[in-house]
This record gives C-alpha cells, structure tokens and sequence, in this order.
C-alpha cells in the first residue's frame, strides 16, 4: 500500500483510485510550465495571523471546498513558496473499495489543484473508511493509513483501543463524540499523520492551516484563530515536535473566499456549480432537503444504499426524518441537470484548474443546503 506522497519525486497526474496503491510518492511538482502567473495582493487584514518567516513547512488540510483552497491561495499572496506548502487531503471513503459518502471527483480534483499550483500533495485515510467506521460491531477502530518515509504508507494503529458498536451513521451535533465523521475520518488521522511521520519529530517549526470559519457557525465563532496544535510536543523530553495550528480564513466573509478563487482564477468544485453552498461530502449528514432529493437524482444506487442502513440500523440521519422523507421534502438543484453532474461522478479531472473565463458557480451564497455546526 502507498500513499500519495513524497520527499523528493514529482506527481504526474491524479491517479484512479485502484491505480493509487501502486503510485510512489508524489511529492514536488516538475511540470509548472503552465503555472499561472499571480499577482499579490493584501490580504484581509483581520486574517494576517502568524509570522510565516518562522517556519519551515506549511501542511494545509485540503478538502476541496472554497475555505481550504483560501487558505493554500493566501499562503501564496503571503509570499510563501508551493514547493514549500503540502496539501494534505484526507480520504473520508478510505482506499479499500468503499464509496458510500464522498464526491467521486474529490481526490482528482484536490491532486489537481495540487499540480496546478507546484504544491506538494499527500493523502491519509481510515482503513475501511466511513462505511467500516460505522459497521463496527463489537470491534476496535481500524488502523489509519498515513505518507511515510520515501512514498510507502505506514498503517497504524488498530490494535489497542475498547470494543465497540457504532451501527448507525454520525448524528447531526456539534459534539463530535456522536458526529464522528469528523473526529474518526479526519482529526484523528491528521493527528496520527504527525505523530507516526519521522520528519515532524526533527524539531523544526511548521504551521497546520485549517478552513473553519467564524461566519459558518456560533460552535466555529469560538474556535482560535491561532493556538498550538493538539500533537504539538515542542517542550517533550524524548520527541520535539512544532507544530502550530493557524485557522486562516476564521475571520473571513464568504465574499472574501470567492475573491480570493476569482483572483488567482480557480475553477471551484463541482459541488458549488450542482448548486450547492458547501463541497463536503456528496451525502453529507448535514443535508437538506434540498442536497438529497439531489443527491437522490444524481446517484439513485448509493442513495439506496444509504436509505437501506437507516433501516438497517433502525436509526435515521435527521432526528426526525430518514433520507426519502427528506428527499421527498426537496426539489433537484437544476446544476445537476447539466454535464456537471458526470463532471462530479468521475473520478477523473480533466477541466483546467485555471480558468480564463472565471465565473462565480450558483452554489455560491446559495441557501437551503445545512452546513456544519
């Protein structure tokens, strides 16, 4: 097994899936010739955060969606370097066949951006992913597959830990002990990326940037826009590890997000041109109507499948409505109606990442699709 990541080598395309265990790192980029020329401008001045001249490395958690490809954009308009930014994209559906919530054209597009811009690129994942997160039966969490030295994945973890049952998907809550998508699928594996990956113990300082933003919640409102990061082990006796932890855009207004796409000419998920206001999963738990009689419309056999474990589980997604009733409650989102749709089913990205023609998509300050609380 491998991940997408290296020291040394370049990438050379987004990988299919199955091809992706057999690709060997794919760290710094070679082929810029079609890199777009920026120009820099001044950032929010609210959003100026850290000194970056202090740091060595900068780890991105990349998603996809507008906030975290602020965050890499603004990193460029700061001055840093891409051979110097890691985009860092977690694999919620993991890597062993399962493809019950994710956006089929996710990865691609991430290692696209990727490319695009000359940053290095790397991805970490749950073994088994979301579906055997929540299949759990009387059994410990799966191990977590994260980059290792030279491109080989090191899968770790999955031994210790209590027996435990899930059966039942996350349920939509600010606390993640019941919304676990977020800490099993994410938190939890960046963490253990930095904690198993031998160069963050050299002593070195790198910044962690996040998305989160204050304007997507009262929960997010409170976080930090600037703090140390949760592994960070800078004072320890046997492994000095820095890393801080910096909420780029916390302070920003979606204006600001879709300013900075339009600036450097970022072709936005295709989540926001479906007609969606958020590119998180394509079956995100925080759905509306709206979102699932188009998801119904768009992928009618995974909805299936979905609709199939509420009952399964005896337990729905919504408190009070399973995933019909919600579909039934919606109306298609028309972009799902247009080559857009087959454009997010792929797992293939073959549009330019740059756009010369630059339009805002109709997800963009779009209301009745639920975000995160």
């Amino acid at each position: 097994m491998t991940a997408h990541h290296a020291d040394t080598q370049a990438a050379t395309g987004p990988p299919t899936r199955a091809a992706a265990r057999d690709i060997p790192a794919s760290d710094l980029f070679e082929d810029e010739d079609a890199l777009p020329v920026v120009a820099l401008t001044t950032p929010p001045a609210a959003a100026l955060g850290p000194d970056l001249s202090q740091y060595e490395e900068f780890i991105v958690f990349f998603s996809g969606g507008k906030d975290s490809v602020a965050c890499a954009l603004h990193l460029l308009e700061r001055g840093i370097a891409p051979d110097r930014i890691e985009l860092h994209h977690h694999i919620v559906d993991g890597m062993e066949g399962s493809d019950l919530m994710d956006w089929p054209c996710t990865e691609a597009y991430c290692h696209a951006f990727a490319r695009a811009f000359g940053m290095r690129y790397a991805t970490s994942w749950k073994v088994g992913g979301f579906e055997g997160e929540m299949m759990r039966n009387h059994s410990r969490t799966a191990p977590i597959a994260v980059p290792g030295p030279g491109g080989k994945a090191l899968v770790t973890g999955g031994e210790r830990g209590t027996l435990n049952t899930r059966r039942k998907f996350p349920q939509v809550s600010a606390n993640l002990s019941v919304r676990w998508c977020s800490s099993a699928c994410k938190i939890e594996v960046g963490a253990r990326y930095f904690t198993t990956h031998p160069r963050f113990g050299d002593g070195r300082k790198r910044l962690v940037i996040t998305g989160e933003r204050a304007e997507e919640s009262s929960a997010r409102a409170s976080y930090a826009g600037f703090e140390r990061h949760r592994t960070d082990r800078r004072d320890g006796k046997r492994t000095t590890r820095w890393l801080d932890h910096w909420r780029a855009v916390h302070a920003w207004t979606e204006q600001e997000i879709w300013s900075i796409l339009e600036r450097h000419r970022v072709t936005p998920h295709p989540a926001y041109w479906i007609g969606l206001n958020r590119a998180s999963c394509q079956f995100c738990i925080f759905g509306g109507p709206q979102q699932w009689a188009t998801m119904r419309f768009m992928s009618p056999q995974r909805f299936r499948r979905i609709a199939e474990l509420e009952t399964e589980f005896g337990t729905t997604i919504h408190r009070s409505r399973c995933v019909n009733e919600q579909a039934d409650r919606g109306t298609v989102l028309e972009g799902a109606k247009t080559a857009w749709r087959d454009i997010a089913l792929s797992r293939q990205w073959t549009l330019p990442m740059i756009s010369p023609d630059w339009q805002l998509p109709p997800g963009a300050y779009a209301h009745g699709c639920a975000g995160p609380t």
